[in-house]
């Protein structure tokens, strides 16, 4: 497996709306950013991963792009958009963009021309097809709910949008639209941006027979996954992108794959392949989903998470490279999903930063991660901003009638706003995000949780996350080493080791609320053993590994020679 920059790299992802906003309009922006640099420098990144500050009518937060040159007038201008990325090369800080090319906003030239006429040169950059039986095309439904297709009176056909409506699906079947994306990419990699994380990117093919899927029985609309995840082209686009692009750049590329099986991600991912380098995979978030996928929040195992880290962790061992997260901007806080927001909040979020940190592949970090920032227990509806969170809220209210504060419960655990409350800098009010009203509401906590309290505090989350990004960059076993799980059927501790040559690390994880007690004995017989990072004061590098008291949420790592 060959030694690569971006397999080194840790990342962390800006969602520029809920950042900094330098203008006090209450919403983040890239001046912002701009002023917060030597704070990222500080914690040791090495890429920053922006979401979308492309120019749009932010109907699903700059996901539906309407000019792909253009930066959002919320954010800034182009101006300011070099003046960062210039700053951040300044300090060896390398930019990746998010790549927005399954669909376009509705507003996009593009399909202004292509709803303007069925004979318009542009009619085929996008998926229209005719109704059936005075109905939609097929029975696909919007991952935002409701029908994937929406009818134009204009040309009395429907277009696919699998996404929001004013997010219309482009048809990568047509070459002339795959050219004109291509030449966009070149365009912003010769300003300079360090690569792309490219959304749902797997959905790029759809299966050209648009067929019906199978509904469970009442339901209207079914997901057509089936038929446009992994689609049947896919491997050629990728293949074709990278010939044409991004081969001719030294730069980090990951794709969103909802529903990607390993399997797959090794065709993606395999070097000899030429696709892309990673992929954000969704099994562990999908952890306790029910019949209604996150809005149904069951109760999890650890030992399921370990099967699923795992069955990764060794599927891409040879062939392929993990991308490491526990939340982004679509996931609830990791310290909320997966740890303890309570009275372990500071242990717990630790733990988690070396449970994620340790693993084969590139981490990343959400922010507000590094400093253990929480979900947000939202008072009513009228608080939330996120279209999907919206429109599953207004369809289970209108088709069920179920009680609100039931609803709220699901909301408070997997609402993609839980992501986007404003990052919290200090206790003045709003955090010190904004001089005005923010966008969307500060979490209640920020007088507790914030950046300048983590900064004074030694003991801090975002001093634990520096020294993980430290190590990283002096052991190479962290980076290359092999995985390998112990105690599989544990379901309290999750510990595993990494082994380069003849060094072995040894990571133990207390994912409980009870002190636990283990024996590493035959790991660590006959070695020198050396502390290297751990979330409990009293340890030292004399510990009897062989019968060991664990706290709760508590982490260590020790170096095995």
């Amino acid at each position: 497996m060959s030694v690569q920059w971006w397999k080194e790299s840790v990342i962390y992802q800006i969602y520029p709306r809920s950042f900094n906003d330098s203008n006090g309009d209450g919403i983040g922006d890239i001046k912002g950013i701009t002023l917060k640099l030597d704070y990222l420098k500080k914690l040791g990144v090495d890429v920053i991963w922006l979401s979308p500050v492309y120019d749009s009518p932010n109907d699903d937060n700059g996901y539906d792009i309407r000019d792909y040159h253009k930066i959002m007038e919320e954010f800034g201008s182009m101006e300011d958009f070099e003046e960062l990325l210039n700053e951040m090369h300044k300090r060896e800080l390398k930019l990746v963009m998010d790549l927005v090319v399954n669909h376009t906003s509705d507003e996009h030239a593009w399909f202004v021309e292509s709803r303007s006429s069925k004979s318009n040169p542009k009619r085929d950059y996008y998926i229209w097809k005719p109704g059936k039986d005075g109905r939609e095309p097929n029975n696909w439904g919007s991952a935002f709910s409701g029908s994937a297709w929406q009818y134009d009176e204009k040309t009395d056909e429907y277009y696919l949008h699998l996404f929001s409506k004013k997010q219309p699906d482009l048809n990568w079947e047509n070459p002339d639209l795959r050219e004109d994306i291509y030449q966009m990419m070149r365009w912003w990699l010769d300003k300079g941006v360090d690569g792309f994380r490219m959304d749902v990117i797997n959905f790029l093919s759809k299966d050209q027979r648009f067929p019906d899927s199978a509904a469970e029985p009442g339901q209207r609309f079914a997901d057509g996954g089936n038929f446009f995840a992994q689609g049947p082209r896919i491997h050629e686009f990728l293949q074709e992108m990278n010939r044409k692009v991004l081969s001719d750049y030294d730069i980090l590329t990951v794709g969103e794959m909802p529903g990607v099986t390993v399997e797959e991600a090794k065709k993606f991912t395999a070097e000899d392949r030429h696709e892309l380098q990673m992929v954000f995979h969704f099994e562990h978030v999908g952890l306790g989903n029910g019949p209604n996928g996150k809005w149904d929040n069951l109760p999890w195992k650890l030992t399921e998470l370990k099967e699923i880290m795992t069955k990764w962790q060794k599927g891409l061992e040879q062939k392929g490279w993990n991308s490491l997260y526990w939340n982004n901007h679509d996931q609830p806080r990791a310290v909320s999903r997966f740890g303890n927001d309570g009275p372990y909040r500071e242990q717990s979020a630790k733990m988690l930063a070396a449970c994620l940190h340790l693993m084969k592949g590139t981490p990343y970090i959400y922010q507000g991660e590094e400093i253990g920032m929480t979900n947000v227990p939202f008072p009513s509806i009228e608080e939330c901003r996120d279209i999907e969170t919206l429109n599953w809220y207004e369809e289970r209210m209108k088709e069920e009638g179920v009680d609100s504060a039931e609803l709220l419960e699901a909301i408070y655990a997997r609402s993609r706003d839980n992501a986007r409350t404003p990052v919290q800098w200090d206790s003045s009010k709003h955090a010190g995000f904004t001089t005005g009203e923010p966008w969307l509401q500060v979490n209640p906590n920020y007088q507790e949780i914030n950046v300048e309290k983590a900064l004074e505090d030694s003991e801090s989350v975002f001093y634990f996350y520096q020294k993980l990004i430290q190590l990283r960059k002096q052991e190479k076993a962290m980076v290359y080493g092999e995985y390998n799980l112990l105690l599989e059927e544990d379901e309290e501790i999750f510990a595993y080791t990494r082994l380069l040559d003849e060094e072995i690390l040894l990571v133990v994880c207390n994912f409980s609320s009870k002190e636990q007690k283990r024996s590493f004995a035959d790991i660590t017989k006959g070695k020198q053993q050396q502390l290297l990072i751990t979330n409990n004061k009293e340890r030292t590098d004399k510990e009897n590994l062989t019968e060991v008291t664990i706290q709760p949420y508590e982490t260590f790592v020790y170096k095995l020679t």
